[in-house]
Parts: structure tokens; C-alpha cells; sequence
């Protein structure tokens, strides 16, 4: 079974600070509303968590430069 390190932070209300092994993020939003995501890897969610066993999620990823 692998380890696995995950710790979350909350800075301000609304806000925390998410940690992995691998990377950090931030998301925004607090409550039943939507959340934003950014990730130290250019990855960007948005999510919405809907009553029942539903949800959604939008995930965008940032493209490498390649110069």
C-alpha cells in the first residue's frame, strides 16, 4: 500500500491551502457555493456540488511553453 501525504490549511474563511506530496493549491470558496481550484502544476477546477449524489466539475489544464 503506497503513502500517501495530503494536508489542507485554512488561511482565511473561504480560503485554503492545500498540500500533497507533489504539489500546493488554493481554493476559493466557502459553503454550498461553487469552488475554484489553482494548482502550483497549472491545473484549474471548478466545481459545484449539487444535492443527491451529484456534482460538477470543470478542469482545466495550463499548456507547457515549449520555446
Amino acid at each position: 500500500m503506497p503513502l500517501t501525504f495530503r494536508k489542507s490549511f485554512r488561511i482565511l474563511p473561504g480560503v485554503r491551502l492545500n498540500i500533497n506530496r507533489r504539489s500546493w493549491s488554493i481554493t476559493l470558496g466557502a459553503g454550498n457555493g461553487p469552488h475554484h481550484t489553482i494548482s502550483s502544476t497549472g491545473r484549474r477546477t471548478t466545481s459545484l456540488d449539487l444535492p443527491g449524489p451529484l456534482g460538477w466539475r470543470r478542469t482545466t489544464t495550463r499548456r507547457s511553453r515549449d520555446s
